[in-house]
């Protein structure tokens, strides 16, 4: 878009009295002072253009709820965007911002504000007068620490941080008490305060792909969750307390170094979803059958040398990873997972199966490949895939009978 189109569809939406206005994805380098001229305008779209700088006019368009600067270049803000009071939305994701303007203090009645994927280092302590911010992105970002202040921002119920370079949390975000989803994957972040406990509103956590060697057991006390991402940190034990989690539906915690699990994890009783894989386990506490709810368990590329028989009470287990263990047996007692869809066996030590597993009717998928004392079934048979291998367990499993 030309400046001369520019000016005439500003004069237009001058003339016209229009309150909402889209100029996005217009390769727009650089706006107007003749913008100024809407002042009734509420919504502006400038999102997908090159501007690099916006000019002080733009502070006349005070009744401005919503602006949309996403995806432009913008260094810096100028102070005179304090003036929009009546902004509730501001994005300016994707953009080349260092800092903040304190004057940003000034938007009062923001609730949401975006500013992922920029370049910032710090927050103005400033940014505590945004008493009504609802969500703040702040993902993405170069953000080492953040102001004690933050702990001001009471009314925040979402807050991104993850993407940045977070050494540590002050402990006042334990003051954040509305807060239901806190994401913090991707930083530095090798311990959590123990105040963390006091966000009691939490439903998502997420923690993975930082340095974390241990979890406080005031985690204990986000009894709200149903969603904790903990994998790709440096975790060697989970505290039991971590079984008053009882909403968790998720629980990701593989890629860590963990050697045992808690027999506390029983008491997770609605969980899904549970993923232990590539940690050090080398044994399951019989408690784990008490998660009658799962759907998913991964354990593969663990040291388990066997399951415990209590593994069959999953009766509503659908995918079942062991592969690259240590297995050298498998519990008669896993034909009970009559629900299974998915069984990985590969990279083993098994040397038979129990025939017990032709009772798994639903099985499509079943891996063996690389058991190489396996002699039951033989190799020809593994061969020919899922469905030979039931015809063939089922086999010795009548035999069995038949001879009982």
């Amino acid at each position: 878009m030309t400046n001369e189109e520019l000016l005439q569809i500003i004069e237009q939406v001058a003339k016209e009295k229009v309150t909402e206005l889209d100029l996005s994805n217009n390769q727009l380098m650089s706006l107007p002072p003749e913008i100024s001229q809407l002042t009734n305008l509420t919504q502006l779209y400038l999102d997908n253009n090159q501007l690099m700088s916006l000019p002080p006019e733009i502070s006349q368009l005070t009744n401005l709820t919503q602006l949309y600067l996403d995806n432009n270049q913008l260094v810096s803000l100028p102070p005179e965007i304090s003036q929009l009071t009546h902004l509730t939305q501001l994005y300016l994701a994707g953009n080349q911002l260092m800092s903040l303007p304190p004057e940003i203090s000034q938007l009062t009645n923001l609730t949401v504000l975006y500013l992922a994927g920029n370049q910032l280092i710090t927050l103005p302590p400033e940014i505590s007068l945004l008493s009504n911010l609802t969500v703040l992105y702040l993902a993405g970002n170069e953000l080492i620490f953040l102001p004690s202040e933050i702990s001001q921002l009471t009314n925040l119920t979402i807050l991104y941080l993850h993407n940045n370079e977070l050494i540590f949390l002050p402990s006042e975000i334990g003051q954040l008490t509305n807060l239901t989803v806190l994401s913090l994957h991707n930083n530095q972040l090798s311990s959590l305060p123990p105040e963390i406990g006091q966000l009691s509103n939490l439903t998502e956590l997420s923690l993975h792909n930082n340095q974390l060697d241990s979890l406080p057991p005031e985690i204990s006390q986000l009894t709200n969750l149903t969603e904790l991402h903990l994998y790709n940190n440096q975790l060697h034990s989970l505290p039991p307390e971590i079984s008053q989690l009882t909403n968790l539906r998720e629980l990701h915690l593989h890629n860590n170094q963990l050697h045992s699990l808690p027999p506390e994890i029983s008491q997770l009783s609605q969980i899904r979803v549970l993923y232990l894989h590539n940690n050090q386990l080398s044994s399951l506490p019989p408690e784990i059958g008490q998660l009658t709810n799962l759907t998913e368990l991964s354990l593969h590329k663990n040291q388990l040398s066997s399951l415990p028989p209590e593994i069959s009470q999953l009766s509503n287990l659908i995918e079942l990873s062991l592969h690259e263990n240590q297995l050298s047996s498998l519990p008669p007692e896993i034909g009970q997972l009559t629900n299974l869809t998915e069984l990985y066996l590969h990279n083993n030590q098994l040397s038979s199966l129990p025939p017990e597993i032709s009772q798994l009717s639903k099985l499509i998928v079943l891996y063996l490949h690389h058991n190489h004392q396996l002699t039951s079934p033989p190799e020809e048979i593994v061969e020919q895939g899922t469905q030979a291998i039931l015809t063939y367990l089922q086999q010795q499993l009548e035999n069995i009978q038949t001879n009982s």
